[in-house]
């Protein structure tokens, strides 16, 4: 049972903080708009955007992606079986890496790729606090 507990912890972490960092990120370009024959779906049409996306979309997007993350570790500290922390931590792993990818992919200011890349882990950590705490208090 133990093992299935894990395993679920890691795919609902990974699915629950995907969802909360798209749906942000679509939220974000709703609220702040973006560059006109943007597709949001596709990488390469990002890309070619990029330039034009304002400080705005940008804060908007670091704040999508350690909401997410910060969800996902939650989540995955709340389903896993033991060492709660691990899975929070291996969550914010998880999120560091994609946005390290997405960085390859994406031009963005270095700023935001300073910032983005720093508070993946410490999000990660807050979430597994979080849910640590949930579990102390018998909730």
């Amino acid at each position: 049972m133990r093992i299935i507990k894990a395993f679920l912890a890691v795919i609902l972490g990974i699915v629950a903080g995907s969802l909360i960092n798209a749906g942000l990120i679509f939220l974000g370009n709703a609220i702040f708009g973006s560059p006109e024959g943007m597709d949001l779906l596709d990488p390469e049409s990002v890309k070619a955007h990029a330039d034009k996306l304002t400080a705005a979309n940008f804060v908007s997007t670091l704040f999508a992606h350690q909401l997410g993350t910060l969800v996902g570790a939650f989540v995955a500290a709340m389903i896993a079986p033991m060492r709660k922390m691990l899975f929070s931590i291996g969550i914010g792993v998880w999120f560091l890496f994609g946005g390290i990818y997405a960085a390859s992919l994406i031009p963005a200011p270095t700023w935001f790729i300073i910032a983005d890349f720093a508070l993946y882990i410490p999000f990660a950590f807050i979430g597994g606090k979080l849910a640590k705490g949930r579990n102390k208090s018998g909730q």
